[in-house]
């Protein structure tokens, strides 16, 4: 049987990003936009936990911050994959039988 981990461990990078990247520096979302070559509303919305964390913009804050952007990418799939999870049973799927 497989541990269950509570959905709630699972963090949206993007709030975590504010805190632990975007505040240290004392930046502001926009000049943290102009440095990281995006627009102030694609950051805020990440930063807000409104929209998902990209591979490109994993890799700007890799580049900006020097953090992994493979642990960024791993954050956000772990959090997308606990969201799903809490509509499991909505999903109408049955498992297939196994082949003769």
């Amino acid at each position: 049987m497989a541990i269950k981990i509570h959905p709630s461990i699972f963090v949206h990078p993007g709030p975590w990003l504010a805190r632990n990247a975007i505040e240290p520096y004392k930046m502001t979302t926009t000049a943290a936009a102009e440095h990281l070559g995006v627009t102030r509303a694609a950051l805020s919305a990440l930063l807000n936990g409104r929209a998902a964390l990209s591979a490109t913009m994993a890799l700007r804050f890799e580049k900006a911050f020097g953090l992994s952007a493979e642990t960024l990418l791993r954050m956000q799939i772990s959090y997308d994959l606990a969201q799903a999870e809490e509509r499991r049973d909505d999903l109408a799927v049955a498992r297939l039988p196994m082949p003769a």
